[in-house]
């Protein structure tokens, strides 16, 4: 059973107590960014094409289908997780797969050819960047900001390209604790590993972290770790009310409130430190 604080702000799991945050993590593509908004579509595109003409493969909606079920499943982990796991499918159907790094670059190029212009756009001023954002975004770091709080930012895109994304929206300077992303490494880094990590490194309780992410990764790892979870289920064609696929995942992962955005950030806080 739900609750609601207005029309937009779901309450999945009340919490008790409220307010006793310290760090803050945050998601950064559909959660804050708007930069790589169909992304999944060039994902599905580039292995879907890849797969049609191997001898084992079915029909086009039935690898459609299945593609997105993969995309899906590793929504908030590295890239290179998504290609090992295309590398699996290209093998059950008689293929010889590339290496995943290779399978990542040729994602990359494409997905670049989609975003170049946004992300020239923010950086010559010729693009409004609140049109890149989730709506209210700035304002709810300025509000977490104003509380004390320590923020991080976590993502699977590679660390490279989330600090100029960031730098470009103008938000990185709210990140206090840091920015993070995949390296080339990829056993060095992932969402879990930060979480312990300030958990351990600052003695926190679970109840004194609180996430927003848009993917199942963030907060199935913040629900593990007896955190606050805020599944931010965006609609990040639109920024109109709530993508019901992403909701029902979130919900699944373990989320304790469901945003679509935040345009209500002073409410959303006010529930969460306890403020009514």
């Amino acid at each position: 059973m739900t609750d609601t604080l207005c029309n937009e702000l779901e309450i999945i799991r009340p919490l008790h107590p409220r307010g006793h945050f310290r760090f803050v993590l945050f998601d950064f593509d559909g959660t804050l960014s708007l930069i790589r908004e169909g992304w999944q579509g060039v994902m599905t595109g580039m292995m879907v094409g890849l797969l049609r003409d191997l001898p084992g493969s079915e029909a086009e909606a039935a690898l459609t289908a299945l593609i997105q079920d993969l995309i899906a499943r590793t929504t908030g982990k590295e890239t290179i997780y998504q290609m090992m796991d295309f590398q699996t499918v290209v093998e059950q159907r008689g293929g010889h797969p590339l290496e995943a790094k290779a399978y990542k670059q040729i994602y990359l190029d494409l997905l670049w050819e989609r975003i170049a212009h946004r992300v020239a756009g923010l950086k010559d001023g010729s693009l409004d960047r609140e049109s890149l954002m989730v709506p209210g975004s700035e304002t709810l770091l300025q509000g977490l900001r104003a509380r004390g709080m320590t923020l991080f930012l976590a993502s699977g895109t590679d660390e490279a390209f989330v600090k100029d994304e960031c730098a470009a929206l103008k938000l990185d300077g709210y990140f206090n604790g840091g920015i993070y992303g995949a390296q080339e490494d990829y056993r060095s880094f992932s969402k879990k590993m930060l979480i312990e990590r300030i958990l351990r490194e600052h003695q926190l309780q679970g109840a004194e972290l609180l996430t927003f992410g848009d993917g199942f990764v963030e907060i199935e790892n913040t629900h593990e770790a007896d955190g606050v979870a805020v599944g931010v289920a965006s609609d990040e064609a639109s920024c109109a009310g709530v993508d019901a696929w992403k909701r029902e995942r979130l919900i699944n992962a373990g989320a304790d409130l469901i945003v679509p955005h935040f345009r209500h950030a002073a409410t959303l806080l006010a529930y969460l430190f306890a403020e009514e």
